[in-house]
């Protein structure tokens, strides 16, 4: 489900019972097809005979359990994923002769190798999102892809030459694609509209982890293991990274839940809960068959949507300001320092990163503000982006350094959020949006890896990163004028295209309570 709370309405995890009973809006503003008869929602027997007391204590409990099962494996999948993606930025510096090096590759070549990777990253996300939603069987689907990219990814320690180690990098971003947006509609799927912005921050702590552990990594094999059985240390690298990555996931096949409808490990209680707290939440119905899922109707719904437009411009902005992580060790080593002290201080940025992005999403999550939680941050990176462009200075550089990742990531994590929250359902349209966004915003990836030339300097880079950022805070202030403007169309009981019907719902004692609203 998606992250949004309704106005002037208790959210379901406040123990709050209004008794919704919101019919569910037909798809005849969104779908071509034959009109399908709405069903009104109706709280299952085994929730109905809670007081609001004991719901409060019951639900409480059951999305703690649903934390600590769903949330660990995910995290540590998507550090993988994201350290499997990455790991050819520090083996560059790792070991006396590193991956460029020792392949004789020229500056323009490497590039090339990082960027191709997003290449097969956006092509895959749509269709596997797609697929993933018509299935319905996340704890088969995410492993699997795991295992076959922690397989490519050891692959790439027998690379020799530039034309191998291009065709590696393109199968693994067109694998790893499947995982981080099927990720996120999972989360979609099992958290509400006021959880998910923390929850989606938690996921994507797994990245920023990775960053902050990649460097220390890549330190450890280069002092331990560099030319061990005559294999430098960057070839070390890629194999003991991607049988990790292989290990986990296979672990992950006896984890993972699916959705909250099929999880053998909640009570019947627990899955009635579960499945009509996520009803509850907009007032109408969401994933509950592979029959009702549609592979392209969910597609042509999310391109008809101008929402989903600005979010994908606001990504974009966004995750081509972060491209700068894809070079962060060649940035640090600016600074001067050898290559074991400049592996070691990329952790700092990230361990602030992870601490501020989840401060900022516990807060959106608490206070229903996006807007705020977006754009601040990004005035951070921007600073950022200026004082390394404008001095060389080791102090002014490395604080530049220590405010550009938190900045980006911050704010990305609530953009991610944002997504679920303004396209809500259907749940095709939903993992729809999700994968069509995440893949153009990759595709600034592509372009920006050809920015990071002109060391120590890099002014274009920084100058282009902190122009897209600039966009990213424009993107934020269309979409938050055009929802606020929605929301008074539904305060009006206006209909509004793409929102679950009903601007009023039944509440206790049959005093009319405001339904859906957009968190702004």
């Amino acid at each position: 489900m998606s992250a949004l709370a309704p106005i002037e309405q208790a959210a379901p995890s406040d123990g709050k019972d209004p008794q919704l009973a919101a019919e569910q809006l037909d798809d005849i503003e969104n779908s071509a097809g034959p009109i399908k008869p709405s069903r009104t929602l109706e709280a299952p027997p085994l929730v109905a005979a809670l007081t609001p007391d004991e719901r409060k204590h019951k639900e409480r409990a059951m999305v703690r359990k649903i934390d600590l099962r769903l949330l660990p494996p995910v995290i540590i999948m998507y550090i993988m994923n994201y350290l499997d993606r990455n790991n050819i930025a520090t083996a560059r510096l790792s070991g006396k002769v590193g991956l460029q090096e020792s392949l004789d590759m020229s500056d323009s070549q490497y590039e090339t190798c990082v960027s191709i990777l997003f290449v097969g990253y956006i092509l895959m996300q749509v269709p596997s999102n797609l697929f993933l939603n018509k299935v319905g069987k996340p704890a088969l689907y995410l492993p699997t892809v795991m295992i076959i990219w922690g397989v490519i990814s050891t692959l790439t320690a027998a690379a020799h030459n530039f034309g191998g180690l291009i065709a590696i990098r393109f199968f693994l971003g067109f694998i790893e694609a499947a995982y981080f947006p099927g990720c996120l509609y999972f989360l979609s799927c099992w958290y509400t509209r006021k959880e998910l912005a923390f929850r989606s921050a938690i996921l994507y702590s797994g990245s920023l982890i990775s960053g902050a552990f990649a460097g220390l990594i890549a330190a450890g094999i280069t002092n331990g293991l560099d030319g061990a059985q005559g294999l430098p240390a960057w070839r070390w690298l890629f194999i003991i990274e991607g049988v990790i990555t292989i290990a986990i996931a296979a672990v992950a096949f006896f984890i993972l839940p699916n959705f909250p409808r099929t999880t053998k490990w909640l009570s019947e209680e627990e899955r009635q809960l579960a499945v009509w707290r996520l009803q509850e939440d907009i007032g109408v119905d969401d994933w509950t068959s592979s029959e009702e899922q549609s592979f392209w109707h969910g597609f042509a719904l999310a391109a008809k949507d101008i929402k989903v437009w600005i979010l994908m411009v606001m990504l974009l902005g966004i995750v081509s300001s972060g491209s700068v992580t894809n070079f962060f060790p060649s940035v640090v080593k600016t600074l001067g320092y050898g290559n074991i002290d400049t592996l070691l201080l990329t952790a700092p940025p990230y361990v602030l990163a992870v601490i501020t992005a989840f401060l900022n999403a516990w807060h959106a999550d608490r206070t229903g503000e996006r807007f705020l939680h977006v754009t601040i941050p990004l005035l951070f990176a921007v600073f950022a982006f200026i004082l390394a462009a404008a001095t060389t200075s080791t102090a002014p550089r490395y604080v530049a350094m220590m405010l550009m990742v938190p900045g980006i990531y911050t704010s990305f994590v609530i953009v991610l959020a944002w997504i679920s929250n303004t396209i809500p359902r259907p749940p095709a349209k939903r993992a729809a949006a999700l994968a069509m966004i995440n893949a153009v915003s990759n595709a600034s990836s592509i372009y920006a890896s050809y920015m990071y030339s002109g060391a120590p300097r890099y002014i274009t880079a920084f100058s282009v990163d902190c122009c897209t950022a600039v966009l990213a805070i424009l993107m934020a202030a269309l979409l938050r004028v055009l929802l606020v403007r929605e929301n008074k169309k539904l305060d009006r009981g206006e209909h509004v295209e793409g929102a679950p019907s009903g601007a009023a719902v039944p509440g206790e004692g049959g005093v009319m309570r405001k339904g859906f609203r957009y968190l702004v």
